[in-house]
């Protein structure tokens, strides 16, 4: 199973884009036990609501790959960690984990065969941080939800000090496609390097949000195309409130992880906010700030002060340009940087981006 993954390509879809069958295979690997998996259900990256859909429209689909993913990695504990603001998302998985125990599909006998497997599902309490699968060990502990310090990385000490494997909604149900009709058939999807398809949770601006499914390779114009664009179409956030902006003149950008990458954005958890020419790109950017800085765990210092900065620099242009807004800018830039440079979870070292982004792409404050 870990080497039909490992052939199909599938990488992670929460935005780190880690090789899902390495992950396994490390954590299946470990000595110590016991080991557990985690589903990463939190989903609370403005902008993105693909996983709910996901949970909300086949719960079974989850439970049947968490399943599949706790066989192949040892597990016979999993967990989901779901966003605390999914009611319908907790109550059809809570339904759907019911009737799998009546059923046989989880147990102490999972069909039949003699392997034990069990999912339980916390719920978080709003935290952005809790996103972070190092915080996510700590919140289902009953600890303050804080990243921990990497390595040890969590196939080797997760989750109650023990190998784990993290992974999220989308990308544990893509397992079942791979299982089904073989690492060659997924593979045959997308591109090279960025093998299947891809959800995409466009809002905003256009006709027709929601979530969108494309293969990888696709490019931004054809998803928007799709989607409805905007008449007068200023930017396109992609990756959500941790992403990059592009222009109206950048959408043959395709819809990879190494195309996004090159491109000088990123393609995150999926998010796609499009805004026309109606929108005030300095509040934009001082909301994403005030967001930050809101969920900031306060644990490490470049982070817990530089949000606060970046956000009253912010607040301090909002109605500036040129000369007037440099000096600021220039304050922004450093202390993005060291946010970047030494931010302990990617909360902090991505704080700065979409700013970045709006000052040099689309030149905001010029």
């Amino acid at each position: 199973m870990i080497r039909e993954v490992l052939e199909a390509g599938l990488v992670g879809r929460g935005g780190a884009a880690f090789p899902t069958g390495r992950k396994w295979q490390a954590t299946a690997q470990q000595a110590d036990g016991p080991h557990y998996l985690v589903c990463n259900a939190d989903e609370s990256e403005p902008g993105t609501f693909k996983d709910r859909v996901l949970m909300e429209g086949d719960p079974y689909a989850l439970v049947e790959a968490m399943t599949i993913a706790g066989y192949a990695v040892g597990a016979h504990q999993g967990y989901v960690y779901l966003r605390g603001e999914y009611p319908r998302a907790f109550e059809r998985l809570a339904h759907a984990l019911a009737s799998a125990r009546t059923r046989g599909l989880l147990g102490p006998d999972v069909l039949g065969q003699g392997y034990a497997f069990d999912i339980e599902i916390r719920r978080g309490a709003g935290a952005y941080i809790c996103g972070e699968e190092t915080a996510i060990f700590n919140s289902i502990e009953g600890q303050r939800g804080e990243p921990r310090s990497k390595p040890p990385f969590p196939v080797e000490k997760g989750l109650f000090g023990k190998p784990t494997a993290v992974n999220n909604v989308e990308t544990l149900v893509n397992v079942l496609p791979i299982l089904e009709h073989g690492a060659a058939a997924y593979a045959a999807t997308g591109t090279e390097t960025s093998t299947g398809t891809k959800l995409f949770c466009v809002s905003g601006q256009v006709d027709r949000p929601g979530v969108y499914e494309l293969p990888f390779g696709a490019n931004l114009r054809e998803l928007l195309d799709l989607a409805g664009p905007p008449g007068r179409l200023r930017a396109v956030l992609l990756g959500g409130a941790a992403g990059g902006f592009v222009r109206p003149d950048e959408l043959d950008v395709p819809l990879t992880f190494e195309g996004t990458r090159a491109a000088g954005t990123t393609l995150g958890s999926g998010v796609v906010l499009v805004l026309d020419d109606s929108v005030e790109l300095p509040r934009v950017l001082l909301r994403i700030a005030e967001f930050f800085r809101d969920e900031s765990c306060g644990q490490c210092v470049p982070c817990r002060v530089g949000t606060v900065r970046q956000e009253e620099a912010l607040h301090r242009i909002v109605d500036r340009t040129g000369a007037g807004a440099a000096e600021d800018i220039a304050l922004m830039r450093e202390v993005g940087q060291a946010m970047r440079d030494a931010s302990i979870c990617g909360l902090g070292q991505t704080a700065w981006n979409a700013v970045e982004s709006a000052i040099d792409r689309l030149g905001v404050y010029k």
